[in-house]
């Protein structure tokens, strides 16, 4: 089950990439300078993007997590 905790390990830090992928989308989307309805557009997008991220590295802990009791 070895497989299972260095693919849960990757798909775990696929999910903290996203996340650090939407603080910098956020922070780029603050800084534009864009009126409030497209900055609040743009911040509901990153926060969909932000939930999935999490969804992902979430499952990648999981992944991990099996592989350790089943080794």
């Amino acid at each position: 089950m070895e497989w299972l905790i260095w693919s849960g390990a990757f798909v775990s830090l696929l999910g903290v990439a996203g996340l650090i992928w939407c603080v910098v989308f956020a922070l780029r989307a603050r800084r534009a300078g864009m009126d409030d309805a497209a900055l609040r557009a743009k911040l509901q997008k990153a926060m969909a993007m932000n939930l999935g991220a999490l969804v992902v590295s979430t499952l990648g802990l999981m992944m991990v997590v099996l592989g350790i009791f089943l080794r």
